[in-house]
């Protein structure tokens, strides 16, 4: 297994073969996002990839799962996207499923008909990086996409029969901003109906653009007090069902991991309690991203 620059995958990929098809992002523009700065984005040879694939198996012997990275394997050929599919099917014989990321702008380059062919080929998850549901604020932070075209991807992955986990930024509107990016975030999640939804909180990294606005004072962060208040209200309007969401990554403040609608009282009145008096709120310095 060969590797360009650093490696990501989503938290609940820890079990994955990761399988490095593209390099770095195909937007590699967003102003909150450090990720693949040191990447200049391509897609990597198909001989490569297939060269990959059986240096895993002479490795790991067989898998179960496989994640392609980078950023944006969506990106690729729909038929080289098949064959590799289809070698990873046919090299590894317990293998259940095949995940990716997925670029909004790249999935609108999918017709739905492609998008379903990839399903029946055995694409079977897709973590969209949706952030917000507001469309000014996506165009501000440079998502590459509006927030219905946002929709439009989105909703185009789950119709394809792709498991759907949707990832949002809780803080990313700011003070200003923060209670109508909560409110469009869950409009568009209760139109869009993912299966999953993790809430991460921002964290500012120095040397993006967003980093630079905060220190010019163009940008004013939430408090943490802000953060378990938007959480409340995404929570409070969400009315997907059923909903698989998570709130337990290291950036957030108060961990919530659960289904809704079930455990949305149980969700309100931790969060309710940690506003009333702190309580369950991870320190600062146990956060991270």
């Amino acid at each position: 297994m060969r590797y360009e620059g650093d490696i990501y995958r989503p938290p609940g990929e820890w079990k994955s073969y990761l399988l490095q098809v593209t390099v770095g992002c195909s937007n590699n523009t967003c102003t909150f996002c450090n990720m693949y700065r040191d990447k200049k984005f391509h897609i990597r040879p198909m001989a490569d990839i297939l060269e990959d694939i059986r240096m895993a198996k002479a490795y790991y012997g067989d898998v179960r799962r496989v994640f392609l990275c980078d950023g944006d394997a969506i990106i690729m050929r729909t038929n080289d996207l098949i064959t590799i599919l289809d070698t990873l099917y046919a090299t590894f014989p317990s293998l259940e499923k095949v995940t990716t990321y997925a670029g909004p702008r790249s999935t609108l380059t999918k017709t739905p008909e492609e998008l379903k062919l990839l399903r029946e080929h055995g694409l079977a998850r897709a973590y969209l990086g949706v952030e917000t549901g507001n469309d000014a604020l996506l165009r501000k932070v440079k998502k590459g996409v509006g927030a219905r075209q946002m929709l439009e991807a989105g909703t185009r992955l789950r119709e394809a029969g792709m498991d759907l986990w949707v990832m949002i930024l809780l803080g990313l509107g700011g003070r200003e901003g923060s209670e109508q990016h909560i409110l469009d975030t869950a409009a568009m999640m209760n139109e869009m109906k993912p299966r999953h939804l993790s809430a991460l909180t921002l964290t500012l990294y120095p040397g993006t653009e967003l980093y630079a606005d905060y220190q010019a004072g163009k940008f004013q962060p939430i408090t943490p007090m802000d953060s378990l208040r938007e959480a409340r209200l995404l929570i409070e309007k969400l009315e997907v069902d059923p909903l698989h969401f998570t709130c337990d990554h290291a950036s957030n403040y108060v961990p919530l991991k659960g289904s809704l609608p079930e455990d949305k009282a149980q969700f309100l009145a931790r969060l309710d309690k940690a506003l009333e008096s702190g309580a369950g709120m991870r320190p600062e310095w146990s956060r991270g991203f």
